[in-house]
């Protein structure tokens, strides 16, 4: 069974969603306070995203061949705020905390990331789910979190690539985007979905609700069904 998962993003009027020119507005209390309301168990970013907000420097370097092949760890019995997701293909993120935001870490890798990879999180206390035999197999990841860590509702909160990823294999069930009262503008800035190859088809949602609040952003939420 697959969880219900929502995207979840605070962009510029463009779309853009580049954190330092979203600084600009100052505190957003609302981006948090909408995330709230999703009720979510688990909120997934990805390599990128993690590698400048909460890993360590550097990379995990593997000189053997091993391959972690399919695999599950539940390092902790509880998360009370949610798990702090990551998804990382070739499993090269290090960590000096077991926690993001006071949130237990989940790293999902894919089966061909190195076999020492998963000991190296096992050591550190954080859990892991390998699934997929070149990428990750987002589909099955998500069945896997449902079984083994009890996660109902995710939220995929960036950055435009995993949102993307996300997308092109058909697993939103929910866009949530507060956009803010700002444009970027800047070329080559990410979206809050980027990446996919000129041959994907657009994604046509339907619009659910739309809240304002008194800073000027609008919340608007779209079902993908």
């Amino acid at each position: 069974m697959k969880p219900f998962v929502v995207c979840h993003m605070m962009a510029a009027l463009d779309g853009r969603i580049d954190c330092g020119m979203l600084d600009a507005l100052g505190e957003c209390p609302n981006y948090y306070e909408t995330l709230k309301r999703l009720k979510c168990q688990a909120f997934v970013e990805g390599r990128v995203s993690r590698a400048m907000h909460a890993a360590a420097p550097g990379r995990f370097l593997d000189e053997g061949r091993s391959r972690a092949g399919a695999a599950v760890h539940r390092a902790v019995d509880k998360a009370p705020n949610g798990w702090a997701v990551t998804v990382d293909t070739r499993g090269t993120l290090l960590w000096d905390d077991k926690q993001v935001d006071g949130r237990p870490l989940l790293c999902i890798v894919s089966e061909s990331a190195p076999g020492r990879y998963l000991k190296y999180l096992a050591d550190r206390n954080i859990s892991y789910i390998a699934a997929g035999e070149q990428g990750i197999d987002l589909a099955r990841a998500l069945e896997l979190l449902h079984e083994h860590f009890d996660v109902k509702r995710v939220a995929v909160v960036g950055g435009g690539h995993v949102n993307a990823g996300f997308l092109a294999a058909g697993l939103l069930d929910e866009i949530s985007m507060l956009y803010g009262p700002i444009i970027d503008g800047r070329a080559g800035m990410t979206a809050a979905f980027d990446g996919l190859p000129y041959n994907v088809a657009p994604q046509i949602v339907k619009l659910k609700s739309v809240e304002q609040f008194d800073d000027g952003c609008v919340w608007m939420r779209y079902t993908t069904a």
